[in-house]
């Protein structure tokens, strides 16, 4: 597999293992690496800017959209792709259908801290979930390959063991994450994280505009002095 050259600026285009692309021709991967511009640590207390955004998301997301929100084109994009690599998102709710619960059940968008706020936010507003990996714990571009039996999540040790054949995002070296799933401990950002590296999976009818929309979004927000 060949790994494109990094551009500072970004959005880059991740590498597909051969053996995925052939069966998942329309999966690609965006990725982009920036500095922190907050003051604020990255699992800190979000500052009044996003808590304002936070508020004004949750006034906004009613209980209409939660009804609606499987048939908005986006998201319907993203529950046939679940479906085609064998998850039902009935029971393994993509990251959009998730969050809109949560907001249901709590009466609103509850702080995760700066940057889970901000990853929140460039969602519900382009339906494209973003994804966070301090960017020290990734050795070259990422992509996306299948896991092998036994193989490690992360750098840590005692990382989880995979089965053999999920979907992972990678670099050179190791899987990082599972394919629509949280961070794990040690690719995540902490407090200390200076640099992130933020990535989102297009699939059939998710127009790369709103992906590159979603990642801006969040490169934006983390960028802001």
């Amino acid at each position: 597999m060949s790994a494109p050259e990094r551009d500072p600026a970004g959005p880059n285009e991740g590498w597909i293992a051969p053996e995925v692309a052939q069966e998942l021709p329309s999966l690609r991967l965006l990725w982009t690496e920036l500095q922190v511009g907050r003051t604020t640590p990255l699992t800190g207390d979000s500052p009044a800017d996003i808590q304002a955004r936070m508020r004004a998301l949750s006034s906004r997301v009613r209980g209409a959209r939660a009804v609606a929100i499987r048939r908005e084109p986006i998201p319907a994009a993203y529950r046939v792709f679940y479906r085609q690599i064998g998850l039902d998102p009935d029971v393994d709710r993509t990251p959009i259908e998730q969050a809109i619960l949560e907001r249901m059940l709590h009466g609103g968008f509850l702080s995760g801290g700066l940057l889970a706020d901000v990853l929140l936010i460039s969602m519900i507003d382009t339906g494209v979930p973003v994804w966070a990996l301090d960017a020290a714990a990734a050795l070259g571009p990422l992509g996306i390959r299948a896991s092998g039996e036994g193989e490690p999540l992360g750098r840590a040790a005692g990382a989880a063991a995979l089965p053999a054949g999920q979907l992972v995002i990678a670099d050179s070296e190791r899987a990082l994450a599972v394919l629509f799933q949280p961070v794990p401990d040690g690719p995540a950002p902490g407090p200390r994280t200076s640099s992130v590296t933020l990535y989102a999976a297009q699939v059939a009818g998710v127009p790369s505009l709103y992906v590159e929309e979603a990642l801006w979004a969040c490169r934006a927000a983390l960028q802001a002095g």
